[in-house]
């Protein structure tokens, strides 16, 4: 099966099913572009990490918790962020697709 690549996961918002070769993490993000907050914070919170943690810290800040948010920020070992939520959960997407 081939690797889903960033412009595959970007086209996959608008459709079902998703991309079958998603990984929990990109499965999260996913979620969280299309505004599905509650199953993106399911998935992610049963995660261990670096990745799921700066995550973690995105769906906070999409919810508004910026307190959480930071706390998160921190176990991920990254900045804690402003601007669009958007650009930033698309922007961890083409990094984790990139490895």
């Amino acid at each position: 099966m081939a690797r889903t690549t960033e412009q595959d996961f970007i086209a996959s918002l608008d459709r079902e099913p998703a991309p079958a070769d998603l990984p929990p993490t990109l499965q999260a993000i996913r979620h969280g572009l299309r505004g599905e907050w509650e199953p993106a914070h399911g998935i992610v919170q049963a995660l261990d990490g670096a990745d799921a943690a700066w995550i973690h810290a995105w769906l906070h800040r999409i919810e508004g918790d910026l307190d959480n948010a930071g706390y998160w920020y921190r176990r991920a070992g990254r900045p804690t962020v402003s601007g669009g939520t958007d650009e930033e959960g698309r922007r961890i997407a083409a990094e984790l697709l990139s490895r």
